[in-house]
């Protein structure tokens, strides 16, 4: 007997809830189905359906049955899909929910690159500083930087982002640099508003295994993290800045860090995507490529004891 055959017969009458509609489905007579079932029943000794003419209900037997086998047949199917779609070229097209900052330094440039293995892959992206439901938009999989997303699916922690304070060197050539954080009280400093609430964020340093946030006067506020960062490049003030679009700019001598033993890593950045049994081999592709090549790259953030050197190199060029 085909006992493979006679189960995935079985789990078809058991949803469709008729010997003639599996038989429908399957292409078959329903005398065919009959004979599989009888056979499985006949195998293990009890009854698996309540007969009728109009319908065939599963007794007790039955529903153990299916809920042990249901699983079973599930992986037997993705692993046959797994193998038959790896002869085949990926093509298609993914949707991605990205924030503004993330997808111009970080999204784009690996698309770039990923499109030249894989050309038959298209990609859209919906771009919004904000939390997106996946499965309420109809998107494959989205980046979100800050706290990890919630719910009902798959988060990969790409790499944990740095609050950097620091300015230009013009400015700090001016102004003096700031060893203490109370020394920020004789500095102008840029601060951040948020978008959504309106709410000025506290500037937040690290003290040891603890985050302390502290209110600092800000006359330069923003709701923009690329202006704010246009405007301590030109400048104006001290900014507490995410290493993300600061990091370039850091190593470049255009930024300078200071307070260098407080920077903060509260917030991360990371992959979701929702919680199916199965994802479609080029999202498949593009999640394992897009987890490698951001988690490679040292540009979103700086090494240990970067931050000291770099400082420590502005203050021997004045001398």
């Amino acid at each position: 007997m085909d006992r493979l055959r006679s189960l995935q017969t079985f789990v078809r009458a058991a949803d469709l809830g008729s010997f003639h509609r599996a038989a429908a489905a399957e292409g078959v007579s329903p005398q065919a189905v009959s004979k599989a079932i009888r056979r499985l029943e006949d195998e293990l000794g009890v009854r698996l359906f309540h007969r009728s003419t109009r319908r065939s209900q599963l007794t007790d037997e039955g529903e153990r049955l299916l809920a042990r086998v249901r699983s079973g047949l599930d992986l037997i199917d993705r692993a046959w899909d797994d193998v038959r779609e790896a002869t085949l070229d990926a093509g298609g097209q993914i949707r991605i929910a990205t924030a503004q900052g993330f997808a111009r330094r970080v999204l784009v440039p690996f698309l770039l690159e990923f499109r030249e293995r894989h050309p038959r892959i298209e990609f859209e992206l919906v771009v919004e500083d904000r939390y997106t439901d996946l499965v309420a938009s109809g998107i494959d999989l989205g980046f979100r930087c800050g706290h990890p997303p919630e719910g009902q699916v798959v988060v990969r922690d790409l790499f944990r982002m740095q609050l950097v304070t620091c300015a230009s060197p013009a400015y700090l050539r001016a102004h003096g640099v700031p060893t203490r954080r109370a020394d920020l009280a004789a500095h102008v400093c840029t601060g951040s508003r948020q978008p959504n609430t309106g709410r000025v964020d506290a500037w937040e340093f690290r003290n040891g295994d603890e985050i302390e946030f502290e209110e600092i006067p800000s006359p330069f506020l923003c709701n923009d993290g690329d202006t704010e960062l246009e405007a301590v490049l030109g400048g104006l003030g001290i900014g507490m800045i995410d290493s993300m679009i600061a990091g370039h700019h850091l190593r470049a001598g255009r930024l300078v860090p200071v307070l260098c033993d407080t920077i903060s890593e509260r917030y991360g950045a990371y992959l979701y995507y929702p919680q199916r049994a199965t994802l479609a081999r080029r999202v498949r592709l593009f999640v394992d490529a897009a987890v490698e090549w951001i988690r490679g790259r040292p540009d979103w953030r700086l090494a240990p004891g970067e931050a000291d050197a770099l400082l420590a190199a502005f203050v021997a060029s004045r001398d």
